[in-house]
């Protein structure tokens, strides 16, 4: 995921970014997933990935969610006739090691095909960080310490059923079970002698259940491209969460959520050169929320949301030319109600009526030469995690909660990309500019309650503007050496109200990666990458330049059927999130993690294949004509 062009992969976190922003959809296999994108990376290994997609500007056909485009990571599904699989193994050592292993099977004869995958993943992550609070007559130091151990169980089981040359019936179930126990200790040294320091012990049980059920049915019509697709697609998911602190205070909360899509696709190719694209899509969201604090009720959170939808495009190719255009029109509607125990209900309602147009346009003089000019309309609606007000963590000086009354964020976004064939590969550049209406950002604000005591949450920020450029290549520079190389560059002037001030920066930042394969032989290769990412700007928060340099290897073993993986990230332990901040208090902070590790893999793929399938097949012909007789 690193080594593609703009989308960077935290480290910590596993959350992925693209152009340096986080607000980015990702699709498994084309469709959604309830399952938290940065869990998903750990559980499917490198050999499970067929390609990853990256749409910048996806058309009118996508869901228009997401701020800075869609990455699309498709799965092998093994097509060869009779029984293939491969096994898996890995472990991560960092302080401690960590395995991730999985199991691959495929069966397809005839009209079935059936196919079954399993991930394990298991290990403890551990992370350590400071803040210091300069302000005169609030001087603090506060040390964290976190360690967790989680466990997750991922399985995927499914069937594809072709009817005949028409009709295709598909079918899968995912299941994920996931348990983290959590340990942290927050203290807190306070310069004022007067004010006593604070030691803050924390426990924490976590335990996930969810699971997703897909239903496919693809009709073929008449003519080639000529098809429609209806799906149904049902998310369920339940989480709890038992929270103990020193004060002492329990802390027990239960989250319940459903997510139901139905979707119908129409394509007709109206003529070689002109395609026209149909769908409607109804998606129907509902989540609930209860917490309790010391055994006793302290609130409850309900928040549905149902998107209506319907939408358009046409394509035309003429010459070197290819353009297409379409819409997409959306129904949203909103609900939240908030109880809390001696207090009044809190309710927030939104109802949207929105078009999402999109165009497209390439021109393409020759083989070596292509521009592309594109134009897309998205939206960021708020995740539950960033409208729930009920709290998500907590320390003496820091508790962490959502805002309700988020609004979605919208944005108009424009490119323009070059691209250039040459002997030694591709390179491409670009230009992006977007316009960014009521950007949803993180805050942090006294709480009106306690003023000693901080509150990080998110809000809706003024309109804003980001441009910026990109360029990206791949080089093959002799048989044994090539590289991928990518540089992207961006400005964003961004307003907003903070700690009740209009506040107002423009911020310059700038992000490059190299990674260098080195073919030793047929079956050994090597790779050396390195990325740097420049500071970052916000309105409250300046984030520190970041960089490392990591160095992999593979060889393949078993006459093909193996490969033995070795990588060594980090290799000058340089990786750390460092910061400083004014707003609400004069601030300096870092946090460091398991970022310097080894990891040692190996990778085996079994199967008769289609080789033998097909023998076995003329081998039962030639029995079942054969001769008589002895």
């Amino acid at each position: 995921m690193n080594n593609i062009p703009s989308v960077s992969v935290d480290p910590q976190t596993n959350a992925i970014s693209l152009r340096g922003n986080s607000n980015v959809r990702i699709l498994i296999d084309g469709k959604p997933s309830n399952i938290d994108a940065s869990q998903l990376l750990q559980q499917i290994p490198s050999s499970s990935i067929k390609q990853i997609e990256l749409i910048t500007n996806p058309s009118a056909k996508y869901n228009p969610e997401g701020f800075s485009g869609i990455i699309n990571i498709v799965l092998n599904k093994n097509s060869k006739i009779g029984f293939n699989g491969n096994i898996n193994n890995g472990v991560t050592f960092g302080k401690t090691p960590k395995l991730n292993s999985s199991l691959d099977m495929n069966y397809r004869t005839g009209k079935f095909n059936i196919y079954g995958n399993y991930g394990l993943s298991t290990g403890m992550h551990s992370n350590h960080g400071f803040i210091n609070t300069l302000d005169i007559g609030r001087e603090d130091f506060q040390k964290f310490n976190f360690v967790d151990n989680n466990t997750s169980h991922l399985a995927k089981v499914g069937f594809d059923f072709y009817v005949n040359d028409k009709n295709t019936i598909s079918f899968y179930t995912t299941q994920n079970i996931f348990k983290g126990i959590g340990n942290s200790r927050v203290s807190i040294d306070y310069l004022d002698v007067a004010q006593p320091d604070i030691i803050q012990l924390f426990n924490n049980e976590n335990n996930n259940y969810s699971q997703t059920y897909n239903l496919d049915y693809k009709k073929n019509l008449n003519k080639e491209g000529h098809s429609l697709e209806f799906e149904v697609n049902y998310n369920s998911n339940d989480d709890k969460e038992n929270s103990i602190y020193n004060t002492p205070a329990t802390n027990y909360i239960v989250n319940n959520g459903t997510n139901t899509l139905i979707n119908l696709d129409y394509t007709n190719p109206l003529s070689k050169t002109l395609k026209m694209e149909l769908g409607l899509e109804s998606r129907i969201e509902n989540t609930r929320n209860n917490f309790q604090k010391d055994n006793s009720y302290d609130s409850d959170f309900a928040y549905d949301r149902d998107i209506y939808s319907a939408y358009a495009t046409f394509s035309k190719q003429w010459g070197k030319w290819s353009a297409q255009a379409g819409t997409r029109f959306e129904k949203y509607n909103a609900k939240a109600l908030f109880k809390k125990a001696n207090e009044n209900n809190a309710t927030f309602e939104d109802n949207l009526l929105t078009l999402y147009p999109s165009g497209f346009l390439n021109y393409s003089p020759s083989e070596k030469n292509s521009f592309n000019l594109s134009f897309s309309r998205r939206v960021d609606r708020p995740s539950i995690n960033q409208v729930n007000p009920i709290r998500e963590w907590s320390t003496p000086q820091i508790d962490s909660e959502g805002n309700p009354n988020l609004f979605p964020q919208f944005t108009n976004s424009y490119e323009l990309n070059y691209t250039r064939k040459t002997k030694l590969g591709s390179i491409t550049t670009g230009v992006f500019y977007r316009r960014i209406n009521d950007e949803i950002s993180r805050t942090l604000f006294e709480n009106p309650t306690n003023p000693s005591k901080l509150i990080l949450s998110y809000d809706n920020l003024d309109d804003n503007n980001a441009y910026g450029f990109e360029i990206s290549g791949n080089l093959q520079f002799t048989k044994w050496l090539s590289s991928n190389i990518s540089f992207d560059s961006y400005s964003k002037k961004s307003r907003g109200i903070v700690d009740n001030e209009s506040v107002e920066v423009n911020v310059s930042s700038f992000n490059t990666r190299i990674s260098n394969t080195f073919k030793a032989s047929k079956n050994l290769k090597f790779q050396l990458s390195g990325m740097y990412s420049g500071r970052d700007l916000g309105l409250q928060f300046l984030r520190q330049p970041m960089w490392k340099i990591d160095l992999g290897s593979s060889l393949t073993v078993l006459k093909g059927n193996g490969t033995i993986t070795a990588r060594f990230s980090d290799i000058f332990n340089t990786m750390h999130f460092a910061f400083e901040t004014s707003k609400p208090k004069n601030q300096v902070g870092q946090f460091n993690w398991e970022s310097q590790s080894a990891y040692i893999g190996f990778n085996y793929r079994f199967g008769a294949g289609k080789n033998k399938a097909l023998q076995r097949k003329e081998r039962d012909k030639n029995e079942t004509h054969g001769g008589g007789g002895f």
